[in-house]
């Protein structure tokens, strides 16, 4: 059995076949669904796991269970890769009680036609199990609407908040596993996932604050408990979309020329003094991991070249992924070139002005055709006062 704590069991299941989170982000090293139960006078699972891996998931809760009943299930998060098995629960344990709040409610008749043997509970309430009880701490959107955690005693049941991608390798809490390869999943999962909500996350951990928490059970990743306060800083950190002195520099390139305009760039601003710079091909990283750097440093340059008399597709799509995430307190330079219509340059300047609205660092240079020793000083100059500004 996999205990955590005493009366509650790690019940989740790993996803090592997905390739795409949500159709969407890359799960290198795939991802875990996780799900706990409280062994009580009355027992209680906390979430569920997506309705493919129900029989493992079943099988982690019988061992745990036995013949016993199953008398509630809370319901954190409605996304279905965590509510998924809630229907197949309920013809296995009929009698089981689900306990949500109203906006869950509203989501599980939709998407499961769920409507009778609910309990509905509102922030601040509690419900006893026995020796433990349950309380409850609405966070709406966090990152949907009906998102809420459960606390039971030091334990909180954080819903997705704290998760990360990555499955879990045997082990299941961080104090017995080499957490190195979470750190940046971490970043990515909040920035990709949950990055616009940066306000309801500090609302959400407002809420927590002076609550003593000795476990995180996160729906995703490792539970952690060694490395709580890093976990909670973090999200604090993301949450004020704070950065650290660092440089993003990413760009579409056809034939090389927007390319080597990039290099120039960086070396520039890494011969300026700055130490944390990244490059990205938007054609050929996934922009996933784009996102996660560009909230994890202050300083963003972007350049692409026209396409078809409008901007490079894929640059496009990066800044329109950029725009939906609310992000604040960037720095933000640009270059583009073009082979016969200049567009680019005046594209990336109206994504910004309309969307981004990030701080203008530098002159943006735009390249005819290819470098020329004046645009190439240009570069120089933009690379360097990106520099200046994060130093």
């Amino acid at each position: 059995m996999k205990k955590i704590s005493e009366r509650i069991y790690y019940v989740g299941v790993n996803d090592r076949n997905k390739t795409l989170f949500e159709g969407l982000w890359p799960l290198p090293n795939g991802v875990s669904y996780n799900a706990y139960l409280i062994d009580d006078e009355k027992t209680c699972l906390i979430d569920t796991v997506e309705v493919d891996f129900f029989m493992p998931f079943l099988e982690n809760l019988r061992e745990v269970l036995g013949d016993r009943p199953l008398d509630y299930v809370v319901v954190n998060h409605m996304e279905p890769d965590h509510s998924g098995s809630l229907a197949l629960i309920r013809k296995y344990y009929p009698q089981v009680q689900v306990i949500g709040n109203k906006k869950t409610f509203d989501m599980m008749k939709g998407f499961y036609q769920l409507e009778d043997g609910l309990v509905e509970v509102k922030n601040g309430d509690s419900i006893e199990l026995g020796a433990l009880t349950l309380n409850f701490v609405l966070t709406p959107m966090v990152h949907w609407p009906e998102t809420m955690m459960t606390l039971c005693g030091t334990t909180l049941f954080s819903g997705d908040a704290f998760g990360c991608f990555g499955a879990l390798n045997g082990a299941f809490v961080d104090e017995q596993m080499n957490c190195d390869t979470y750190w940046l999943e971490m970043v990515r999962y909040y920035s990709n996932i949950v990055g616009k909500y940066g306000t309801p996350v500090q609302m959400a951990l407002k809420k927590l604050a002076g609550v003593k928490v000795d476990y995180i059970c996160s729906t995703h990743g490792p539970v952690w408990h060694e490395h709580v306060e890093r976990v909670i800083a973090l999200y604090d950190r993301l949450s004020k979309y704070e950065a650290e002195p660092g440089l993003v520099i990413c760009y579409g390139t056809m034939y090389g020329n927007t390319e080597r305009a990039a290099e120039v760039i960086a070396r520039a601003a890494a011969e300026a003094g700055v130490k944390n710079i990244v490059m990205y091909n938007v054609s050929k990283t996934h922009h996933s991991y784009i996102i996660r750097d560009v909230f994890r440093y202050k300083g963003l340059i972007v350049g692409a070249p026209t396409y078809n008399t409008g901007l490079y597709h894929e640059m496009n799509v990066l800044l329109d992924e950029l725009s939906q995430k609310d992000l604040k307190g960037r720095y933000l330079g640009w270059f583009g070139s073009y082979g016969w219509a200049s567009k680019a340059v005046a594209e990336i300047t109206r994504w910004n002005e309309e969307k981004l609205k990030f701080e203008t660092v530098g002159q943006p240079v735009e390249i005819k055709q290819s470098l020329t020793p004046e645009t190439y000083a240009q570069c120089e100059s933009l690379g360097r006062a990106m520099a200046e500004k994060l130093l």
